[in-house]
């Protein structure tokens, strides 16, 4: 998410892309993130080639080597989880994990109904990324208004 990727952006959305790219570069193990709304559009991702960046060898990992396929699990996780609390009069999702042999899938919620997805490495700290997807939550969930989930989806339907 590059100073020129964000170019015609808000200050919201540009601080949005901001998180995201701190989340993906300074989270080891973490291979793709992906923002979902509650109709399960992709809002934010971390794909090379989206907003302009050249795509690196170590962002191309992940479902299929991208964001839209993480985007599409998370949504339909995500979908199942509240299924899966309403069944169990569990309450709201706060966290849902996969581990697989090959990797780890979190997703967390953000606001509502909007999803942060995070595809990572299978030996990283499960612990570290948990926290640094709560800090992006924590900030970017009183800023992800209608109206900045409209410039997001906006934005990634136009390729900036």
């Amino acid at each position: 998410m590059t100073a020129t990727g964000t170019f015609g952006l808000s200050s919201e959305a540009r601080n949005l892309h901001w998180l995201l790219t701190n989340l993906v570069e300074e989270v080891p193990g973490v291979r793709s993130v992906a923002v979902v709304s509650s109709d399960g559009l992709l809002l934010l991702s971390s794909d090379p080639g989206q907003h302009g960046e050249a795509a690196t060898p170590a962002r191309r990992e992940g479902p299929r080597g991208s964001s839209a396929d993480l985007a599409t699990i998370v949504s339909g996780i995500g979908s199942l989880s509240v299924g899966a609390a309403k069944l169990m009069d569990g309450g709201g999702i706060k966290q849902t994990m996969i581990a697989m042999e090959e990797g780890s899938v979190f997703i967390m919620s953000i606001s509502d109904g909007s999803l942060l997805g995070v595809h990572a490495t299978p030996d990283c700290d499960m612990g570290v990324v948990a926290y640094h997807m709560a800090l992006f939550v924590g900030r970017a969930g009183h800023a992800l208004t209608p109206e900045l989930r409209d410039e997001l989806r906006q934005s990634m339907e136009s390729g900036r």
